[in-house]
């Protein structure tokens, strides 16, 4: 294999995480009955330019079906951080009504939408049919396609380029790197602003996240790669933030390298001395990681096994992606693990892809009032200990398993 960005052989693995459906094709009644495609999910890493990436096995339009299932609006945190981001952003940029603002992967208009609401004229991309349905829904515009270069320059030909590109949880999600990159370079008007946020890859392996590894996440980012494929494609990285979000995320601020006029701020160099002392450029930082994840996959079977034995009741919380990789990481199938609740009306009456464990309403827990909830999307553990409240009225429990099994 290869390596995305510079193309150097890589041969330096991160994990291996056996075999696994991808994380979001959810199995429906009427598929049932049918077989699941199942594939390797090994991620490796570049020695030569420090780029965690999984291996190839299957198209990203097999990823991203016109019946996608992750819709960004379920999140009320979400909804909340996509808020704020706009008034930044309006507020930093001087946006209005004269500017535009072209998110990449717009999902169902979580974000546009606050824009719109400001008088701030907006374009979406994004290639999954169920979700840009429901950002039309909203009086969004947007485009059904994957974005590169190609879509970038027939946008600037029409007149539609940038004042800021909005690009939140999807630079992991994309085969080719570089084109995606270049694209936002050619996108932008010459004092336009590029923000990416993405789980960041220092919170992955210091937190013990492997659980967040997925088919459709090509790759997994440092600062230290991200600033250096930019560089490569045309864009300057002038800014970034830590944020909380997905575990622990960064956002990125960048701008055309032959035209850009932003000076670099501090926090840049900063963040890179912090990712140096860590060792990211050195092959013993990502040796650790599947030995914590075999323990933390044991731990949880060893959890709901005994639990079983003592005749308690468990349901789980949350039909995430991440969720989907640990169960089938650990082996967890329904006997152990009855139902998952979900709130999304797009996942409901469905299956867990490879575990087969169904997906139901938030009736269930009321009716049922089971002895231990399992919240698998663990980075909304805040969020969903205040909406699980009411768990606590009959002596009901809440779990988690990243990065540790926890029971509160």
């Amino acid at each position: 294999m290869n390596c995305r960005h510079c193309h150097a052989p890589v041969d330096l693995q991160l994990i291996d995480l056996g075999t696994s459906p991808p994380s979001n094709s959810y199995v429906t009644t009427e598929t049932l009955s049918a077989p699941e495609r199942w594939y390797p999910l090994r991620v490796l890493t570049c020695t030569n330019c420090w780029l965690v990436q999984t291996e190839d096995f299957a198209d990203r339009s097999e990823f991203f079906s016109a019946d996608y299932a992750y819709f960004s609006s379920v999140s009320e945190s979400w909804l909340d951080h996509s808020r704020r981001y706009v008034e930044a952003m309006a507020e930093r940029f001087d946006l209005g009504e004269k500017s535009l603002i072209v998110e990449v992967a717009s999902n169902d208009g979580y974000l546009l939408q606050y824009a719109k609401a400001r008088g701030i004229p907006t374009l979406g991309v994004e290639p999954t049919h169920s979700t840009a349905v429901a950002a039309r829904e909203k009086g969004i515009e947007v485009l059904e396609e994957f974005f590169g270069t190609a879509l970038a320059e027939q946008l600037a030909a029409e007149g539609r380029s940038a004042d800021l590109t909005a690009a939140n949880n999807v630079l992991a999600h994309v085969p080719d790197i570089n084109d995606f990159v270049s694209g936002f370079a050619t996108l932008l008007k010459p004092a336009g602003v590029a923000t990416f946020e993405f789980p960041h890859l220092l919170s992955l392996i210091d937190g013990a996240q492997f659980d967040t590894i997925y088919h459709e996440h090509y790759s997994y980012l440092s600062l230290t790669t991200v600033r250096r494929i930019f560089a490569a494609n045309g864009l300057t990285v002038f800014d970034v933030e830590q944020i909380p979000t997905h575990g622990g995320s960064l956002r990125v601020y960048a701008q055309r390298s032959d035209s850009g006029v932003r000076a670099i701020e501090a926090s840049v160099g900063a963040l890179l001395a912090v990712e140096r002392e860590k060792g990211v450029e050195t092959p013993d930082y990502y040796t650790q990681l599947q030995s914590q994840a075999e323990t933390i996959a044991a731990d949880l079977l060893v959890f709901l096994t005994e639990a079983r034995s003592a005749g308690k009741t468990i349901a789980a919380y949350g039909a995430a992606a991440k969720g989907n990789t640990l169960l089938n990481f650990a082996g967890v199938r329904p006997f152990l693990l009855p139902y998952v609740v979900d709130r999304n009306p797009a996942k409901a009456g469905k299956y867990m892809p490879g575990s087969r464990i169904p997906i139901v309403g938030e009736d269930c827990l009321r009716r049922d009032r089971p002895d231990y909830v399992l919240i698998l999307p663990w980075n909304l553990r805040d969020e969903l200990d205040r909406q699980l409240a009411y768990v606590r009225e009959w002596g009901g429990r809440i779990v988690t398993a990243v990065p540790s099994l926890s029971v509160a």
